[in-house]
């Protein structure tokens, strides 16, 4: 039951960041923002892990700002393979990871739940 919460939350704040950043990121509506938000947690699951392996020495040299860019490229595959939902670039999909975990982080605290 958890998991969906999760991924009713993700979508909300998919929705909200998305409506924060309207001329450069679009969500059709929110069945996209649902299959964007089981996307996401299967991309963040099985494909950032290999990122975060694969690119460990320049995390280290970046002192952990690497892993930015590793959430822009995971927003920017989801926004291939998810159909309604588009983004500009690059730096509007970190400045959507980075949007969107905040919000996610805080409806998250206010419906009582943990962060893990």
């Amino acid at each position: 039951m958890g998991f969906l919460i999760r991924i009713l939350v993700s979508a909300l704040a998919a929705m909200l960041t998305a409506y924060l950043l309207k001329p450069a990121v679009k969500v059709d509506s929110f069945v996209t923002a649902l299959i964007l938000a089981l996307v996401l947690a299967l991309l963040n699951a099985l494909v950032k892990p290999l990122l975060i392996l694969l690119t460990f020495p320049v995390t280290i040299v970046t002192l952990g700002l690497f892993l930015f860019v590793i959430n822009a490229l995971i927003i920017l595959l989801a926004a291939r393979l998810v159909s309604g939902f588009k983004v500009d670039g690059f730096w509007w999909a970190l400045l959507f990871s980075i949007v969107m975990t905040i919000i996610n982080s805080i409806m998250i605290s206010i419906a009582g739940g943990s962060n893990d």
